[in-house]
């Protein structure tokens, strides 16, 4: 996807691996948000780091040294987000040093080029990634930003001079205390030493006179491929690089020696030499890697406020473990430089070069930052754990502008989450693992956080928070992604271990909200919506008849009787249906004794078939007759997809305005809104938004679907937000993630481990007749589906496929089983 003017104003693309911390690269070429040292904070900036150009001409004479960005663009005020805030160390550094033009990005996530209109007699152009191998999580999690520049003269004269890197010192930082310069009072003791082998030349930046368990404790390592690169490895300020590079570099300048003085850091550089004949090309690599293994407890978690003294609780960081330091991890990278980027390259192209229509191959790409960001973590014993988002802008009200937002595996906003589901489905299992070992109570429910060290005590019989008792939408989730894990391969071994929790949090959700078998859920019902739910509704209700559904399943699996969950689910189905179906949409009701305030009541909830798009990922069926469901999500759409918000109101957050398009989360189409609507009604979720939008897909309704997702694109165009940051209760917020389903449902694609069959039916507007080409994720590997009108051909990149049978629009082609490794197709004739 292209990206220029306007668009490039809030374009901000993260890199960098699974729980490793992410840098990102800015709409002008610049690298922004340093989040590597194990804190998120998006106005994180690390001064003087940045690449730059010197270009010389014998004759004609030309001597000049640029910066290797765009020009700055002005801010667009949108609120709660600032992915367009330039860093005043960035502005500065284009005080003294000349950008090189203006910039044009293309962008598939985690690939990005970044190409320079500029005045020189050459074309240059920056292209940038980090590994991303679906299924394997160890080469997806590794701590580096791989960047490669091509150089073209365009010119009729030979040309020469010198391609530069620039980092700063950074270890002992925490990620948060401004820098001014070199300046900051976290610094000290830093140095920079280089070390050259054959064919690489990198600066080893480091800071010795740390404990090894302090907290900003690490290693940075900046490369580049040139073994005759040159290297100023302690500098202080950008004007004294210039002018080292305007003079007559030697491999070895004078610099000031040792560590830093105490309050200050050092800046180091490699430039790369090159020569450029009329018509030639040269290109060169550099690479940034880090390693900062001492990740603490430095969040307030919720629950009861608890005195720890002055004990530092150490998660750790599991990508440390796999390499020692930077080096080990750099050293590991390049050697598998090429592979990896081929892989990376070849998932990018598998979405840009899809048949899915329009942007969505890209914008669906683009989910995976959600799962990279520092919104999620490994700890150093592999535990798995996340926040619900990035704290900044949209919570400084409350929470503040750093750190994680709303601590720790919050199971009611996770309930959206699906692509680390189908990327990582091992990391997805670990969280199921905490839930069940850790979070879950003697009495079978779990509370809706996890704290850590996942040693302590958890939150069993206190108030939590965003709700303050267990929320219900969270323990229903557990029991279908615990299907879905086993649906994804986590095996029946595995779901014979978690069947007992599985039972136990079943009775323990009967016994508190259904104690007369009904099949229907009353009373109070903690929610995602950060209130108690009351009465009888769908949201809560059709996510326990899908859980029902699963539960029957998987005893099924087992060979145990389900009966019992299919009669509860049967009368449950019926009831609601009969209850609360209006002939338009879903309602909600309440008892005589049950207080309006923080329902809907009458009103339409975008939300309110949630359990019927989890029943249609796992093959449950209806969980509601189809078609109320169809008219239903219909309405949904006509009532509550608002289009312009000039002069709305929005008592709380403001995710759109102006003459942008989104669903809000509630409506009241025939009045009736309560004096203390359901909270967030007036607010537009991603989230919310992608599960609406595939749903719809899911059941046909292909233009009410895309009428939903195309104003969600046009708010993150780049213009006003970030097309790879979508923001809720903090930035990179996790509900976003429900987006996978889009790709799956304009796919029909279905995978399950149990059967081994691979299903495709993808819709009209994803194909043309019999031909189209999808990417897809089943369990053990990743690949592209292609389809002919002689053939379907099934293309493994990276992992394994375990097939029975391929269906294709409803039909089994002919295929005996088989395992389809990378590099050897499976191509089914059509009979």
């Amino acid at each position: 996807m292209h990206y220029s003017g306007d668009k490039l104003t809030h374009f901000a693309l993260p890199l960098g691996g699974l729980g490793t911390g992410t840098v990102a690269l800015a709409g002008n070429g610049a690298l922004r948000q340093w989040q590597l040292h194990n804190i998120g904070n998006h106005e994180a900036s690390v001064p003087d780091s940045f690449f730059a150009l010197r270009l010389s001409q014998v004759e004609p004479p030309l001597d000049d040294i640029r910066l290797l960005q765009g020009p700055l663009r002005q801010p667009s005020h949108t609120p709660l987000v600032t992915d367009d805030v330039v860093p005043d160390c960035e502005r500065r550094l284009h005080q003294v040093l000349q950008p090189v033009g203006e910039a044009k990005v293309s962008a598939v996530y985690p690939r990005a080029r970044v190409d320079y209109v500029t005045d020189l007699p050459l074309d240059i152009s920056m292209d940038v990634f980090n590994p991303l191998v679906p299924t394997d999580a160890a080469a997806s999690s590794q701590p580096v930003v791989a960047f490669t520049f091509t150089l073209h003269n365009t010119g009729e004269f030979p040309l020469h001079g010198l391609l530069a890197g620039a980092l700063q010192n950074s270890v002992g930082w925490d990620g948060v205390t401004p820098i001014d310069g070199v300046d900051c009072s976290l610094y000290g003791g830093n140095t920079n030493r280089l070390r050259e082998t054959d064919e690489w030349t990198s600066l080893i930046m480091e800071n010795t006179a740390l404990a090894l368990d302090h907290p900003g404790a690490g290693q940075l390592v900046l490369s580049t491929d040139s073994p005759a690169a040159l290297s100023y490895p302690q500098w202080s300020k950008p004007e004294q690089f210039i002018t080292y590079l305007a003079g007559r570099p030697t491999r070895r300048p004078y610099s000031a020696d040792g560590p830093s003085a105490q309050g200050t850091t050092w800046n180091g550089a490699l430039a790369a030499p090159f020569r450029l004949e009329p018509g030639e090309t040269v290109r060169r690599r550099f690479l940034i890697a880090w390693h900062f293994p001492n990740r603490y407890v430095d969040f307030q978690q919720f629950g009861p406020r608890r005195d720890y003294g002055h004990s530092r609780f150490w998660l750790g960081n599991a990508y440390t473990r796999r390499t020692p330091d930077a080096v080990a991890v750099s050293e590991s990278f390049i050697a598998r430089w090429p592979e990896l980027q081929a892989v990376t390259t070849a998932w990018a192209d598998a979405f840009e070069s899809s048949s899915l229509p329009g942007e969505a191959g890209s914008r669906l790409a683009a989910l995976v930052a959600d799962i990279r960001s520092p919104t999620m973590f490994q700890t150093a014993d592999d535990t798995v754990l996340g926040f619900e988002g990035v704290l900044g802008a949209s919570t400084g009200m409350w929470a503040g502008r750093y750190g994680g937002s709303c601590p720790l595996n919050c199971t009611h906003v996770w309930n959206y989450e699906q692509t680390l589901s189908r990327l990582f489905p091992s990391l997805e299992r670990n969280m199921r693992d905490t839930e069940y070992d850790v979070m879950q109570a003697p009495e079978g429910y779990i509370p809706h956080r996890v704290i850590a060290p996942t040693y302590h005590r958890q939150l069993w019989d206190v108030m939590i928070g965003g709700p303050e008792e267990p929320a219900l939408d969270g323990m229903l989730g557990a029991v279908l992604k615990t299907y879905r894990e086993v649906r994804l391969g986590a095996g029946l071994d595995w779901l014979r271990r978690r069947w007992s929790n599985v039972e136990r949090l079943l009775t323990h959700i009967r016994d508190k909200w259904d104690a007369g078998a009904t099949g229907v859920l009353r009373g109070v019902q903690p929610s995602t919506h950060d209130i108690d739910l009351c009465g009888v509704n769908t949201f809560m209700g059709t996510l326990w008849l899908a859980a029902l559904r699963a539960a029957e399943e998987m005893a099924l699996l087992l060979g145990e009787d389900g009966k019992g969950y299919r009669v509860l689910f049967e009368a449950g189905s019926k009831a609601y249906d009969e209850l609360l179906f209006t002939g338009e949409y879903y309602r909600q009701i309440l008892s005589p004794d049950e207080k309006p305030d923080f329902q809907w009541g009458d009103g339409c909830l975008a939300d309110q078939l949630v359990g019927q798009w989890w029943a249609h990922q796992l093959d449950l069926g209806y969980v509601l007759p189809a078609d109320h469901v169809k008219t239903a999500l219909r309405n949904v759409v006509r009532h509550n997809l608002r289009k312009g918000f000039d002069g709305f109101d929005h008592p709380y957050r403001v995710f759109a305005d102006g003459d942008d398009t989104g669903l809000l989360m509630c409506t009241w189409p025939h009045g009736g809104r309560p004096d203390v609507p359901t909270r967030y009604c007036d607010e537009v979720w991603t989230g919310s938004e992608y599960q609406v939008a595939a749903h719809c897909l899911y059941e046909g309704l292909v233009d009410e679907g895309f009428q939903i997702l195309q104003g969600l694109w046009d708010r993150y165009d780049g213009s006003r937000r970030n097309p790879f940051n979508p923001i809720e209760c903090g930035d990179h917020y996790i509900r976003n993630a429900a987006g996978w389903t889009v790709l799956e449902a304009l796919a029909g694609f279905r995978y399950d481990a149990l059967s081994g069959i691979l299903t495709f039916a993808p819709l009209d507007v994803a194909r043309t007749a019999d031909t189209w080409q999808l990417p897809f994720v089943a369990g053990t590997g990743w690949g592209v589906a292609t389809s002919t009108a002689d053939s379907v051909t099934v293309t493994c990149h990276t992992g394994q496929l375990d097939l029975e049978a391929v269906h294709v629009d409803g039909a089994a082609l002919p295929t005996e089983a088989t395992v389809v490794l990378p590099g050897r197709p499976l191509v089914i004739r059509r009979t």
